[in-house]
C-alpha cells in the first residue's frame, strides 16, 4: 500500500536521501545551503509544494511541484521534480505521485500539468507516455552568468 502525504517539516531527514539522489540522478550538484532553502520553500508552501510517498512506515518517493501564471492563463503547474527509491521502481509509485500533482492542479484551478525529462531517461518517459501527452517541444537554458 502506498500513502501519499504533504511534506511536513518532521521529514526533512527522510526526504533529503531522495532530494539528493534526484540531484545525483540529473548530474546537478547542490550545497547544504540550497538544499536548506529548497526545503524552506518547499516548507512555506505558497507556491511550491512537495509529497512523499510512503510504504510500510518509510518514505520511498518524492515529487514537487509549483504554480505560475503564464500568458494564456492565470494558473499552470509544473511538476518540477520526481523521484522513486531505485529499489521501489516498476510499482506505481511514480504514477500515484504524479496522480497526487494533478489532483492539486485541479482543485486550485490550474489550466494544465507539465513536466520536463532527460530524452535518455527511457524508463520515466514509458511512464509518462501512458499517463501525458508528448507535445514534442525541446528545452534551451540561456546562461544567466
Amino acid at each position: 500500500m502506498i500513502g501519499i502525504e504533504v511534506l511536513r517539516a518532521a521529514d526533512r531527514a527522510t526526504w533529503e536521501p531522495l532530494a539528493r539522489a534526484y540531484k545525483h540522478f540529473y548530474r546537478t550538484s547542490v550545497t547544504p545551503a540550497e538544499m536548506d532553502a529548497a526545503w524552506q520553500r518547499l516548507q512555506a508552501s505558497d507556491v511550491v509544494q512537495g509529497w512523499g510517498a510512503w510504504r510500510a512506515g518509510r518514505m520511498v518517493g518524492i515529487v514537487h511541484a509549483l504554480h505560475h501564471a503564464s500568458v494564456w492563463a492565470d494558473r499552470v503547474c509544473y511538476l518540477q521534480d520526481l523521484y522513486v527509491d531505485e529499489a521501489e521502481r516498476g510499482q506505481g509509485i511514480a504514477a500515484a505521485l504524479i496522480e497526487q500533482v494533478a489532483r492539486h492542479a485541479r482543485a486550485n484551478g490550474a489550466a494544465r500539468l507539465y513536466w520536463l525529462t532527460h530524452a535518455d531517461n527511457a524508463r520515466a518517459r514509458a511512464l509518462y507516455d501512458r499517463v501525458a501527452q508528448h507535445q514534442g517541444y525541446i528545452r534551451y537554458d540561456f546562461p544567466m552568468s
